[in-house]
């Protein structure tokens, strides 16, 4: 078979289960799960098999350590996917909640019903338990998946897929709402994401270069971060040791994250107290610090910022460092050189807080909040697929009720209309 005949195939089979899926009860979705979760179980040591072949393919193609990491599947990572597909089974359901009923002056009822996305298409790169994170939060939220992993997983991810397909097939559900595919050809990956008669959603997980390029070339619309450059501001108005502790977090707690903070904003009229102190803890954790020439001139251990830094994610032991005139400008710079992701303001001022909040451009705005709490779990979402710095059509976390839209009803008695 074709490629094209293949992706046309899997595209027809996925938007059927669709169909299926957004008729499916909650009880049929929570067995269907709970039967994914037992069937990885039993799956387990044939998961730890494949993904020795992935990891032993990796070490040959000379994968650093980071990213073998991420591709490793050990007995606590399966425990964790199998936890996970339990939790995402006790969340309560979006799909088919109705809100906003008003009855309207010629006596019918009009509201909202929340419905699926349809079909998801999903693309990833290393992390094996990205396909049951996925699967999971699609099926709950009545979505047929294509999922997409990277080729590095091949192995993992076609094992884990026959255990979705298990447990699919024992719920009663169909085993086309998951498909991972079986092929590591690139040009699936264009075909999946210019397939708008089959799927009407793409979320790409992964680097900076494959989100761009999905989202150049897609013509499906896309639920998307290009990166994370978060920001904390220190006003001159904020509780100084709070701040210590926030901006220590913030980029401390760990480095890889999007949620980690990469600039810090500090108000010129408290850095000379609280810049020095922080200074000496982040070198103390080995970060590198660069900053503005008034930084600089307050602690000789900055090095000079360039103005890529201010736009730069680093995701690692690096922090851009400037001092600003007030919150404006702050907000100033945040809204230019971010991306829109999280950023936080550390503050006793309600008037500045309220400002901040206003004012800043980005999916979340924390207040006196280490910007690593940007997540679904924190959130009180649930897992997550991924964070959206879109406006359209869901921003931050995205949860199920992210994967889900919504439909008007309306509800009458024999109503019609007369003028």
């Amino acid at each position: 078979m074709s490629l094209e005949s293949y992706m046309n195939q899997i595209g027809q089979q996925a938007r059927a289960a669709s169909r299926l899926l957004a008729k499916a009860s909650t009880a049929q979705k929570n067995d269907a799960l709970l039967a994914m979760a037992k069937a990885l179980e039993e799956a387990r040591p044939r998961l730890i098999e494949e993904n020795a072949k992935d990891m032993a393919n990796g070490q040959e193609k000379g994968l650093d350590a980071a990213l073998l990491d991420r591709l490793l599947l050990n007995d606590a990572r399966i425990d964790g996917m199998i936890e996970g597909l339990k939790q995402v089974a006790t969340l309560p359901d979006p799909v088919g909640e109705i809100t906003d009923m008003v009855y309207r002056p010629s006596g019918i009822q009009v509201g909202k019903m929340r419905v699926p996305l349809g079909v998801i298409g999903i693309i990833y790169e290393s992390r094996p338990n990205v396909t049951i994170d996925a699967a999971s939060l699609c099926l709950k939220s009545g979505n047929a998946t294509i999922l997409r992993g990277g080729s590095e997983a091949f192995h993992s991810n076609q094992a884990i897929a026959q255990a979705v397909s298990m447990g699919l097939k024992k719920s009663g559900l169909p085993e086309e709402a998951v498909q991972v595919l079986n092929t590591v050809d690139r040009d699936a990956v264009g075909k999946l994401i210019t397939m708008a008669e089959y799927v009407d959603v793409i979320v790409p997980r992964g680097g900076k270069n494959l989100i761009k390029r999905i989202s150049q070339d897609a013509r499906v619309p896309v639920i998307k971060h290009l990166d994370g450059n978060c920001h904390v501001y220190i006003d001159d108005e904020a509780d100084l040791d709070k701040a210590f502790t926030i901006c220590m977090n913030a980029k401390t707690r760990r480095y890889g994250v999007c949620g980690a903070m990469e600039s810090l904003l500090i108000h010129k009229q408290v850095a000379k107290e609280i810049l020095p102190r922080l200074v000496s803890a982040y070198q103390e954790k080995g970060v590198e610090l660069v900053g503005c020439d008034a930084s600089q001139a307050i602690s000789s251990s900055v090095a000079s910022a360039t103005e890529e830094d201010w736009y730069t994610e680093y995701l690692a032991p690096k922090l851009s460092v400037k001092l600003v005139d007030d919150i404006d400008e702050a907000i100033l710079h945040i809204n230019k050189y971010g991306s829109h992701h999280t950023d936080a303001i550390v503050s006793g001022s309600y008037t500045k807080t309220r400002a901040f909040m206003a004012g800043v451009d980005s999916s979340s705005v924390m207040v006196n909040a280490s910007t690593q709490f940007a997540d679904g779990f924190e959130y009180g979402l649930g897992a997550e697929i991924g964070i959206s710095t879109d406006k359209i059509h869901v921003r931050g976390p995205v949860g199920l009720m992210g994967l889900t839209s919504q439909k008007y009803i309306v509800l009458g008695d024999g109503h019609t209309r007369d003028n």
